[in-house]
């Protein structure tokens, strides 16, 4: 099956860009970036932010990544992929992240969510001046799926302090 990433969110103040890979089955099914209930991602930004829960709203949570000057993309525009894993993900078409960091210089920094997300923006855009020029991240997945080093939220919590240094 044929899957399709979101357009990205980001505005004038997105100083940080995260890149997913591929939204999952649950969040393309939603509309929404994370929109998985069990993803890490929202829970970890709103931990780094305000250590509060994060909104229910779809939307506040959209206006609370931008507020903190975070913006939200994937790497990957389009690919073949049978359920969630991406394990699965074949035949990748990049998205434009070079053409997005010319039309928002202010973005300093690029975290990428995940080896998938490293991967694909090291295999297309690696040589990129508008990638090369910037710090690149590779952070653990925010997936629920448990790792060895990665078992839940608390984890990847204390990996994505690091953007921190990078948000101001």
């Amino acid at each position: 099956m044929i899957v399709r990433s979101f357009p990205p969110v980001i505005d004038e103040r997105s100083v940080l860009l995260v890149l997913g890979s591929m939204p999952g089955a649950a969040s393309l099914a939603a509309h929404q970036y994370y929109g998985n209930p069990r993803n890490h991602l929202w829970p970890i930004l709103y931990a780094l932010f305000e250590d509060r829960t994060p909104d229910d709203d779809y939307e506040a949570r959209l206006a609370f990544a931008l507020r903190h000057r975070v913006a939200l993309w994937d790497a990957i525009a389009a690919c073949e992929r049978e359920g969630s894993l991406d394990a699965n993900i074949k035949d990748t078409v990049p998205n434009d992240i070079p053409g997005l960091l010319r039309q928002y210089p202010q973005v300093r920094t690029i975290v990428c969510n995940g080896s998938k997300s490293f991967a694909e923006v090291k295999r297309h855009h690696g040589t990129a001046p508008e990638v090369t020029s910037r710090t690149v991240l590779r952070l653990p997945s925010t997936s629920p799926i448990p790792t060895p080093q990665y078992r839940g939220l608390e984890d990847r919590l204390t990996a994505w302090r690091e953007i921190l240094a990078y948000t101001f």
